[in-house]
């Protein structure tokens, strides 16, 4: 027998079958049938005409496009202060803030929300709130790498070139360094967003709430509804692949046209 190349990428076939690919398959079977095995649509039809379901999804929704906004925010000044000034130490300051996520998911979840709890005395008070910081807290580090890996490898005789043209220093940033590094905000938005939608530990952690679309998936398992659980997850993948499939011709668009984007 001939070694090929293509004899190495067996044991990662191997792998998306029985972990990918099979899940995926029970994921289908119990999402179109009922208790009996037969086919049916009534879990699709739950899902769109149950108000918990659709409210849960809104909330989540809402949750991920808040938190995702508040990193963002947060991120780009970071990253592009970093990016662009000369320091030494750039690598040791971006380590700094990697640094948290090498600490327990649960130690940092339960510092963060010992600081709420001394601040605010209730956490219940504002659950919404006390989400939005504990989902910046866990992602921000997603959103700032992608930025500062984008913006640090930009040329940087662009943005001179802009200068000598006559744009001023805002100029210069908003047409030049901001639409060449969208596609590191479209990567961290991707990074941030899709995982803010379904990451329930950090609510459950905080106050115990089951609003966010990765509790009611496991609420429904927890209840052996397996079928309307199935349905829910198929339908909240059907979301997550609709905007990676978004995101990546945003990506593809943003690296064909360069600074002429905005």
């Amino acid at each position: 027998m001939r070694f090929s190349r293509k004899t190495l990428g067996i044991p990662y076939a191997v792998f998306l079958l029985l972990f990918v690919v099979a899940p995926l398959l029970v994921l289908f079977y119990y999402a179109f049938t009922n208790g009996k095995g037969e086919f049916t649509l009534q879990n699709l039809t739950d899902f769109f005409t149950d108000p918990n379901t659709l409210g849960t999804l809104a909330y989540s929704l809402a949750i991920a496009a808040v938190t995702t906004a508040v990193c963002l925010l947060i991120a780009y000044p970071v990253a592009y202060i970093l990016a662009t000034s000369k320091l030494k130490a750039k690598s040791v300051i971006i380590m700094i803030f990697v640094m948290p996520m090498w600490i327990n998911f649960s130690l940092r979840i339960t510092a963060l929300k010992e600081i709420l709890t001394l601040v605010e005395g209730n956490l219940a008070r504002y659950p919404f709130l006390n989400s939005v910081i504990g989902m910046t807290y866990d992602f921000l580090p997603f959103m700032i790498l992608p930025i500062y890996n984008t913006i640090v490898k930009l040329d940087g005789s662009l943005t001179e070139a802009a200068r000598d043209l006559g744009a001023n220093d805002r100029m210069a940033f908003l047409r030049v360094t901001l639409p060449l590094s969208l596609p590191g905000i479209i990567s961290g938005i991707s990074m941030v967003f899709l995982p803010a939608m379904t990451n329930y530990v950090v609510l459950d952690m905080l106050y115990n709430s089951t609003y966010i679309m990765g509790s009611l998936i496991s609420s429904y398992f927890a209840a052996f509804n397996w079928h309307g659980g199935s349905m829910i997850a198929l339908v909240l993948l059907g979301i997550i692949c609709l905007f990676t499939l978004l995101s990546d011709s945003g990506d593809e668009k943003t690296a064909r046209t360069g600074g002429a984007l905005l």
